[in-house]
């Protein structure tokens, strides 16, 4: 079965090809990579794929994530990629596909009993903290934002 690009993007999000508006402005990234595989996305719901059996393995070890971010679209300074994003005790264990290596090819991130699914179609992941009332006083601000993880900061001044 074959559905059209507008209905997968609104789907699975955006893949290979697919240019994405940011906001309000006049700035669009395009999709570079998709690591997921196409008819093996995983998606939590009813009557998809994130079940028992389905793209959700019945194993319980240490290799399974905590978190799962599914299709989501990263963009990072090596490239703007779709995929899932695995997390393991707070932290990131992978970038790849998700789902259950039992039957679904080219899985990465395994999906567990207690993998908890966060939705990432139709959303940007990107690194870092966004500091969202600043006052804008000094150019030294920035360099000490970005040495502690702020990437974006909104605010206004006078100076």
């Amino acid at each position: 079965m074959k559905i059209s690009r507008q209905a997968y993007a609104e789907m699975y999000g955006p893949t290979i090809g697919d240019q994405v508006r940011l906001a309000d402005t006049d700035l669009f990234i395009e999709v570079e990579k998709d690591l997921t595989v196409y008819g093996d996305e995983v998606k939590f719901g009813g009557g998809k794929v994130i079940r028992d059996g389905m793209g959700q393995s019945q194993e319980v070890s240490e290799k399974i994530a905590d978190v799962v971010i599914t299709n989501a679209l990263i963009l990072d300074y090596w490239g703007i990629i779709k995929a899932d994003v695995g997390i393991k005790a707070g932290r990131i264990m992978g970038i790849g596909k998700a789902g259950n290596p039992d039957i679904q090819p080219g899985v990465d991130i395994i999906v567990g009993p207690g993998t908890e699914v966060i939705a990432g179609e139709g959303q940007i992941l990107t690194a870092g903290c966004i500091d969202s009332h600043i006052h804008f006083i000094c150019p030294q601000q920035i360099e000490e934002a970005v040495m502690s993880g702020v990437t974006t900061m909104l605010g206004g001044g006078t100076g």
